[in-house]
């Protein structure tokens, strides 16, 4: 198996879809995916608690060590994640770490990547800026802060919410990292990214939402008397990953 740094320098990006359990990860191996991510926002709801405040590193962690038996690189989403983040993750078995800046001072972000990296020099840091996440975007400021994250040792820099390819673009051109992109539902394929020079595009909290959306859909057409108009995997097909989770928790 490829190292999870080589994935990021094929000829094609990285598609890296994110998981929130044992089952949604052990489906996605199955259909070939040679990476995994967590989803922050998966995990949070799952456990019901709000995302993006720190409050599911312990759950993260479990997460990442029920799933470390599977054949498959995986990268844990710390959030404004730490240090001790960081290292107990690596310790489950994770071979990245997702750390966003959540818009705070730039230096302390490029700090904190550095001293992850002399921790664990092995794991793949990929830094996130969240210049255009849940909010209008500025692209000096983007181009700014990767440039400062990849010198601060990151293997990565992710920009969610970035969806103009000239933007994209210039922030490819900004960096000799990889540069990760969220994927966008209608807005781009996986093709147009590679074209501007995209090396991961990561799933985030879509396959979540996705899955929330169709048991919806389920629940309702049952409720209502309409076709439901999915493939659904069997009983015996879900079952059988049940025992990994069993045996990868505590």
């Amino acid at each position: 198996m490829s190292s999870f740094a080589a994935l990021h320098r094929t000829s094609a990006p990285l598609v890296l879809p994110n998981v929130w359990d044992v089952a949604s990860a052990r489906f996605l191996v199955e259909a070939g995916f040679p990476a995994l991510g967590t989803t922050s926002l998966g995990v949070a709801a799952t456990n019901g608690r709000p995302d993006g405040i720190g409050a599911t590193v312990a759950e993260t962690r479990l997460l990442v060590r029920r799933l470390a038996s599977l054949p498959v690189h995986l990268t844990a989403d710390i959030e404004a994640g730490s240090v001790e983040a960081a290292v107990a993750v690596a310790e489950a078995g994770a071979v990245g770490v997702n750390i966003e800046d959540a818009m705070g001072p730039a230096e302390t972000h490029a700090a904190l990547i550095r001293s992850v990296k002399r921790e664990v020099p092995q794991l793949f840091v990929n830094a996130r800026t969240d210049t255009h996440w849940q909010r209008p975007g500025d692209l000096a400021e983007a181009v700014s802060r990767v440039r400062r994250y990849a010198d601060a040792g990151a293997d990565g820099v992710f920009v969610p919410g970035l969806a103009e390819p000239a933007d994209i673009a210039a922030v490819v051109a900004a960096v000799d990292v990889p540069v990760n992109i969220l994927f966008l539902p209608g807005r781009h394929t996986v093709a147009d990214l590679a074209d501007l020079g995209v090396r991961r595009v990561s799933t985030g909290s879509l396959l979540f939402r996705a899955a929330l959306a169709a048991a919806l859909d389920t629940a309702t057409a049952v409720r209502d008397g309409r076709a439901i108009g999915l493939d659904l995997p069997t009983y015996p097909q879900v079952n059988v990953g049940a025992r990994l989770g069993h045996a990868q928790g505590g």
